[in-house]
């Protein structure tokens, strides 16, 4: 009997690249990841899952691989993972397009990717959106800054997991800040783009989404200023009936808005004196575990349901049961170097804690860069109600110590 295999274009070390290799094994697929450096997925070789090094920015030589692979195994479907490079997924759109699988559009994905454009797009609609400038230099950056008024938030236009993204409070850190993404390499191409944009103020909130249907929102919580680090998901969020319903309306005329409706999609959003307003549409499936938060609070695996989309196959969205799940990510309070970490087994061993994981070992050089790269591991937990479960999460998460000199 022919292979039938699940090609995943790169990787994603903190995130889904795991969970979408078992669920794929559980759906009887091959799953095989080309990536230009497999090496640095750890799940890949844990897992034993066949990886093929390939230049994931080449469309031809993407085509010529998958060709390859066709001519051994039966390709059920493709799929991928923005990572800090968001045209991957884009590339994953036109590699579905020319081998005739289902996938979503490229070209609105290449346009929802660049955040200027979307903010355009998003505006025209009538979507509440923070006040923004894009700029190309420092100079311009600084006219943006003036004219929508300090704090700003600046960020590159293109990029994921917060990024380059900082709050500026003053202009020296609007100088220092914009200093960093020209001069960054890995952050900017070589023709730079600035977003500057108004700090909304308020809780923040992720919709996860479905096709066109809203799954539910998770509420989120940043570690310190000036950056925006996850440091605490929770699943489903605490809002009202009304903030539900707004927020739900407002994600909607989003996907309207871009064109978007196929796959999963997820949406960041604060809530401000005027309501919901759209920080950020990412045209993919969240990381920062909300996936695993939603299967463990409501039966819902999106993972599995993506995968099933991917090959061609309906997808189940019903709701199993209700519970409340949260994510508490570890962050270092300095740079340095990691002596020693420990407490994962007793933390394990809290009733009502789901997972714990430590992404990081003694010896382990520590240079926090304000994105999710600074996370050195994570605590999930889930119980019947949200204060039995951030208590759960709190007492899981204070028995890990570790020391960074």
């Amino acid at each position: 009997m022919e292979r039938r295999a699940l090609i995943l274009v790169e990787g994603h070390s903190r995130g889904n690249g795991l969970q979408y290799v078992q669920a794929a094994r559980c759906l009887d697929l091959h799953p095989i990841t080309l990536s230009a450096d497999p090496v640095q997925y750890d799940y890949i070789a844990a897992e034993s899952s066949e990886a093929i090094r390939v230049d994931t920015n080449n469309l031809d030589a993407l085509i010529r691989e998958c060709s390859r692979l066709r001519a051994t195994n039966g390709i059920a479907g493709i799929t991928g993972f923005a990572g800090a490079d968001e045209s991957i997924y884009a590339m994953v759109g036109k590699l579905c397009r020319h081998f005739d699988l289902p996938g979503p559009n490229p070209a609105l994905i290449e346009r929802c990717c660049d955040k200027f454009t979307q903010r355009q797009l998003l505006a025209k609609a009538g979507v509440p959106v923070p006040v923004y400038r894009l700029a190309a230099n420092a100079t311009r950056v600084e006219s943006a800054a003036a004219d929508i008024g300090l704090p700003v938030i600046v960020k590159p236009a293109i990029g994921s997991g917060s990024m380059g993204v900082r709050l500026c409070r003053n202009a020296n850190e609007l100088a220092e800040h914009t200093t960093y993404l020209l001069g960054g390499k890995d952050l900017l191409p070589s023709a730079p783009r600035i977003l500057v944009e108004e700090f909304a103020r308020g809780p923040f909130y992720s919709v996860e989404i479905m096709g066109n249907e809203v799954i539910g929102i998770v509420g989120v919580d940043f570690g310190p200023q000036p950056h925006f680090v996850f440091q605490k998901t929770t699943f489903p969020a605490p809002l009202t009936f009304d903030e539900h319903e707004r927020i739900v309306e407002v994600s909607l005329n989003c996907l309207e808005a871009l064109g978007l409706g196929w796959g999963p999609t997820n949406i960041e959003v604060r809530w401000t004196k005027r309501g919901p307003v759209v920080i950020e549409v990412n045209p993919r499936l969240a990381g920062a575990l909300e996936p695993q938060l939603v299967q463990l609070a409501c039966g819902i695996d999106l993972i599995t349901e993506h995968i099933k989309l991917v090959i061609g196959q309906d997808c189940d969205l019903r709701r199993r049961h209700s519970q409340t799940a949260a994510a508490r990510f570890l962050l270092p309070d300095r740079d340095g170097t990691l002596d020693w970490i420990s407490g994962d087994s007793r933390a394990a061993a809290v009733p009502g804690a789901a997972e714990v994981k430590l992404y990081v070992e003694p010896n382990t050089p520590i240079a926090r860069k304000g994105d999710y790269r600074d996370w050195i591991g994570h605590v999930i937990a889930v119980s019947p109600t949200a204060a039995q479960t951030e208590a759960i999460l709190q007492s899981a998460a204070e028995l890990i110590e570790w020391s960074i000199t």
